[in-house]
């Protein structure tokens, strides 16, 4: 039976261990642009022994975007930015896939010069996100309600994945992660809660699923299956959203990725963000219906990881809050040794505070 230190294929990569590093907002790309920098890839290089690193969301456009100084891949200076971060990663001997991210309704019209954020339709809802305040410091807003995408804006947005995913290669990542979850513009697609389309986009599920197999197949053409993954949350409350029948949805998506042969079905469970601990009988469905790679994540730690792993209900675990703080998570799991705590507070804007600081185990004056 496979262990969190077991080698892993995952499409066309060879990863050393199946701890992953979960995707994780940060919020410390340079403005104007939402450039990569010089500490993003200090961030990155720091946690390269993961099996897998998972980049923060990266917008695919500037309509992609959701919350003040995230990076984006849609742009040259972002692309060489990017270059920057892959680079250094690799000769740490690390791997990384991009997160491919369209936040839609998850937004502020002042992060668009104005402009209402976009979604599958222009329904109100309680949520909120993180603009620059008039200090320069994140200040939480409520979200707009949206204006609805224009069918023949579809095909604009299936495109500008498919340029993202070729600015992916070029920056060097070794794969491509789409982000389907988390009530964002392709989840807000996926639920009837947010998609009360009435055209070949909405009404149905298999014409709710349309828009993100479209993106899927862009993705792949793209580059390759084998260099593809999609992240999905089908239970739980996400950014105000909640699929009334999530486990029917997320089983439909997962056996249409099935049949595209992707490199990985990632899995996000409801219960880090105060949800439900999910039940093994909807594991136990899911990997019927994707017989390939599944990666679990969401609220884990190495017990949870262990025993999904042994059951044979996940490949591998994608850690997240616990990798802020302990860049050397792969080993400090492995040797059992203490984790160091994260400061919720440094999360999300700011500098190397809570973001490069924390140590590594042999770097800790208290256990020199």
């Amino acid at each position: 039976m496979a262990t969190l230190f077991d080698p892993l294929d995952l499409g066309s990569l060879s990863l050393p261990n199946r701890v992953l590093m979960a995707p994780l907002t940060r919020m410390r790309a340079t403005p104007p642009g939402d450039v990569p920098n010089e500490l993003m890839r200090d961030y990155y290089v720091q946690r390269a022994s993961a099996g897998l690193l998972i980049s923060e969301g990266t917008q695919v456009s500037p309509e992609g975007k959701g919350y003040m100084d995230t990076p984006g891949i849609h742009s040259p200076e972002q692309v060489a930015g990017w270059r920057t971060v892959t680079d250094a990663v690799h000769d740490a001997g690390g791997r990384i896939a991009a997160q491919l991210w369209h936040t839609g309704r998850v937004s502020h019209e002042s992060l668009h010069d104005g402009e209402l954020p976009v979604s599958a339709s222009a329904v109100p809802y309680r949520n909120r996100t993180t603009v620059r305040g008039e200090d320069g410091s994140p200040t939480r807003v409520d979200c707009p309600t949206p204006r609805a995408l224009g069918l023949d804006e579809l095909p604009r947005v299936v495109d500008d994945y498919r340029r993202a995913t070729v600015n992916a290669r070029e920056a060097g990542f070794d794969m491509a992660e789409i982000h389907a979850a988390h009530g964002y513009l392709l989840h807000q697609f996926l639920s009837p809660d947010s998609n009360h389309r009435d055209d070949e986009y909405g009404g149905s599920l298999e014409s709710r699923a349309r828009l993100l197999l479209e993106v899927v197949d862009a993705t792949v053409d793209a580059w390759s299956a084998d260099r593809v993954g999609v992240r999905i949350s089908p239970i739980g409350r996400f950014n105000g959203l909640e699929d009334p029948d999530g486990a029917t949805t997320g089983l439909y998506v997962a056996r249409a990725l099935a049949e595209r042969g992707i490199a990985f079905l990632h899995l996000s469970e409801p219960d880090w963000a105060g949800g439900p601990v999910l039940d093994d009988d909807f594991r136990k469905a899911l990997r019927e219906a994707f017989p390939g790679v599944i990666v679990g994540a969401g609220s884990y730690d190495a017990s949870k990881a262990e025993r999904l792993l042994e059951a044979g209900l996940i490949d591998a675990a994608a850690f997240g809050r616990t990798f802020i703080a302990n860049p050397d998570l792969p080993a400090r799991l492995r040797d059992g040794l203490p984790l160091n705590e994260p400061d919720a507070s440094t999360f999300y804007g700011g500098g190397a505070e809570g973001y490069t600081d924390y140590p590594a185990y042999s770097e800790d004056p208290e256990d020199s």
